[in-house]
């Protein structure tokens, strides 16, 4: 019965979250400003003072999220939420976008199409350090850090009906891996590689979560990777259904720990799904964090305003997501791999948190 509490007690809290994006700020986030003359974004020109803009001036903002049935699109609806109900005071507009994930977000900073986006700390680090998909392109300097947010897991859901117990089980079947770009398709190729497995023994797909959760439901797919906090209602929505799921340790991995400094071990709490086939043990994994990034080109009253609004209201900002429940304000500056943006630096100052 504790179990079950717990688990509704979850499932209600995503709902919650998903009626406060719907009912606060007085325009939907979820719609991108793209008739917004670009001279009015967050940039600030050449030669103008980071911090100016006037109430005849307001500055547009768009966050890049993730897929919608994923835990970055409810997160950034939360915090642009938070920074349009200060709209009177900080005279930004903000709006989330539904992307492609980590590698999209963050080459959108870089561009200057997106001024935040939700990232994985590895990805980011990646692009920072020139390597990866960044490796012709070099490093990428104008990426920086606002604050970190939940731990994320690497998941591997499997169909009880296919036998796979162990990561090394995959081979033979069809595996979603996730889409190009996003943090799960890198995560389950270094997974590969340190369990010592071949791609070329897997019948691999790389299609995005929802795609693979639909496909699973269907029996199109034996397994599937995810990389996301929990508990994830995407999960949570293939355990209800009507196959029986198990949650796939994946250990005998620690070569991911020297030679990537971004990977921790992590745990699944399998009291968050019930019914599951191996419920009562809580699943051995590795993961990341997931940060907000910017680019060195956003103004730093921009960035100070959304650290400040978060930080100041943090307690509610817990409240809305599920995953966020063991944030703490000190382990937002932890698992960052890119330098802090001036405007977020200038509010841990001010509140003693650097």
């Amino acid at each position: 019965m504790m179990v079950f509490a717990r688990v509704m007690i979850a499932a209600a809290m995503l709902l919650v979250s998903a009626a406060l994006l719907s009912a606060c700020g007085d325009a939907p986030v979820e719609e991108r400003a793209h008739d917004v003359d670009p001279g009015k974004r967050a940039a600030a020109p050449a030669g103008t003072p980071s911090d100016a803009h006037t109430a005849a001036d307001p500055v547009f903002v768009t966050i890049g999220t993730g897929d919608i049935s994923g835990v970055y699109y409810p997160l950034g609806g939360i915090i642009a939420n938070m920074v349009n109900f200060k709209r009177d005071k900080y005279n930004i507009r903000a709006t989330v976008e539904s992307t492609g994930g980590s590698v999209f977000n963050l080459n959108a900073v870089i561009a200057g199409d997106l001024q935040f986006g939700i990232a994985q700390a590895d990805r980011q680090f990646q692009a920072v350090h020139g390597i990866a998909e960044w490796r012709e392109r070099g490093p990428q300097e104008k990426l920086q850090s606002v604050f970190s947010l939940h731990s994320e897991t690497v998941t591997l859901v499997a169909g009880e009906d296919s036998g796979i117990r162990d990561i090394r089980d995959l081979k033979g079947h069809r595996v979603n891996i996730g889409n190009p770009g996003s943090g799960q398709h890198q995560n389950s190729l270094d997974a590969f590689r340190a369990a010592g497995l071949d791609l070329s023994g897997v019948e691999v797909v790389e299609g995005k979560v929802a795609e693979a959760v639909e496909m699973f439901a269907a029996g199109a797919l034996d397994a599937f990777f995810y990389t996301v906090g929990h508990p994830s209602a995407a999960i949570l929505k293939i355990v209800q259904g009507k196959r029986k799921v198990r949650i796939v340790p994946i250990v005998g991995v620690d070569t991911l720990f020297v030679l990537h400094s971004y990977y921790v071990p992590s745990r699944i709490n399998m009291q968050y799904y019930p019914g599951v086939a191996n419920a009562g043990h809580d699943v051995e994994s590795f993961g990341v964090k997931a940060t907000l990034v910017t680019s060195s080109d956003v103004q730093d009253s921009v960035v100070y305003a959304v650290t400040r609004e978060v930080f100041e209201n943090f307690e509610a900002f817990k409240a809305q997501q599920p995953t966020l429940s063991g944030l703490t304000k000190n382990g937002m500056l932890q698992g960052l791999s890119a330098p802090i943006h001036p405007g977020a630096m200038r509010y841990y100052r001010e509140v003693g948190l650097r």
